[in-house]
């Protein structure tokens, strides 16, 4: 046995088992970091509000802790106006669910001429077995919900907590960082810090005008309709169609949705027409001239970048993908040489110029030699001769 296997094997053994406690440590720690990913990109939202309080003298961590105070009362004070708001609605569809099937069996008879009343199908719906599997399973589920809220709540402490940090020691941090790092390294980190703290800014200040705008647009509606709790719908259907993305617009459209069903069901359908006009006119219209001037990134790439965080990280990678590729694209753009770009207009999407078909151009091309060498045969035979006239 030659005297170097025992040690590969060992060595190979070796690397296997770092390999294996590596990846099990990744995955006990993967919650952590993503919590510690989105707490990042929460500091990097804020950082230009403490900058500006703490520029005027204010101590960096009271500047923190007063706009998560503000964050934090306005996120509790819509939870509960929003959750007021359910609760009355859902106890007035209660009590006039007696009306909707009445309503629904009538027009089953006279569609389909059947013979049914409502204290029949009540009974068959309350003595169903999958009502019954469905009231045992929700039963024994209450613990299994407990415990997801109670985890949902310990992880939304834990970003706060880790972003507040971020944010009220953010020198601190960078200073950190580059004290690592050569000086020339050190310029490239805090220059891609600032770029990420102006995209980061610039998408939620983007999202949260694109917010406004669509609030105000869907209480006109509603008051229109006299839907009510118009002010509470308005704000739900601003915030969860741009902040939750690729379905917030429809998921925050269902529930006016459902509002205005129980006022007309017309009305539901109403709302549906406009949820779709608006979100048209939002992506072709609205989002692209003010991006633009934010996040500058094109609708392609931001909805590719969507799926791709999606895929990964789930409802957490599509929220931070967009401004996560507007600051990589923007921090790559100063390291790619550009050139000046020539003036053809295929550069426009024109085509070629107007003008005579490419054959006829070849065929051209090909006579032309043979024109030359028949004109200068006939001019050789034509001319005179000159010396034997002479």
């Amino acid at each position: 046995m030659p005297a170097w296997l025992p040690r590969a094997m060992v060595l190979a053994l070796a690397l296997y088992a770092c390999f294996r406690l590596g990846s099990w440590a990744f995955d006990q720690l993967i919650g952590l970091l993503i919590n510690v990913l989105i707490a990042f990109f929460l500091a990097l939202a804020i950082e230009p509000a403490v900058s500006r309080m703490s520029s005027r003298g204010m101590r960096r961590g009271l500047a923190t802790f007063l706009v998560f105070l503000v964050v934090l009362i306005a996120g509790v004070g819509f939870v509960v106006l929003l959750g007021s708001m359910l609760a009355g609605q859902i106890v007035d569809m209660v009590e006039e669910f007696p009306k909707y099937l009445d309503s629904v069996i009538n027009w089953v008879n006279q569609s389909f001429h059947t013979d049914l009343s409502r204290v029949e199908v009540q009974d068959s719906l309350l003595h169903s077995d999958w009502l019954q599997k469905y009231v045992q399973n929700s039963a024994t589920g209450v613990l299994d919900i407990s415990t997801t809220v109670l985890g949902g709540l310990f992880r939304l402490l834990t970003i706060f907590l880790f972003s507040f940090y971020f944010a009220a020691d953010g020198p601190r941090l960078r200073r950190a960082l580059c004290s690592v790092l050569p000086p020339a390294r050190q310029a490239e980190v805090l220059r891609a810090w600032e770029i990420a703290v102006d995209k980061t800014g610039g998408y939620l200040y983007s999202r949260g005008l694109m917010a406004l705008i669509s609030g105000i647009a869907h209480y006109i509606l509603l008051v229109i309709l006299g839907v009510p709790y118009a002010p509470a719908l308005a704000v739900w259907v601003g915030l969860v169609s741009q902040f939750i993305p690729t379905i917030g617009t429809y998921l925050a459209g269902a529930l006016p949705m459902l509002i205005a069903f129980t006022v007309d069901p017309w009305y539901a359908v109403w709302v549906l027409g406009f949820v779709v006009v608006y979100q048209q006119f939002e992506n072709y219209a609205l989002q692209p001239k003010l991006t633009s001037k934010t996040v500058d990134i094109h609708p392609a790439v931001a909805f590719g970048s969507v799926i791709a965080g999606t895929a990964l990280m789930g409802a957490v990678g599509a929220l931070i993908a967009i401004p996560a590729v507007a600051t990589l694209q923007a921090f790559l753009g100063a390291y790619v040489k550009r050139y000046d770009v020539t003036d053809d207009p295929r550069m426009h999407g024109r085509g070629r110029r107007r003008g005579e078909p490419v054959l006829t151009r070849l065929r051209r091309s090909w006579r032309a030699p043979e024109d030359d060498g028949g004109a200068a045969g006939q001019r050789t035979a034509g001319e005179p001769e000159g010396p034997a006239r002479a």
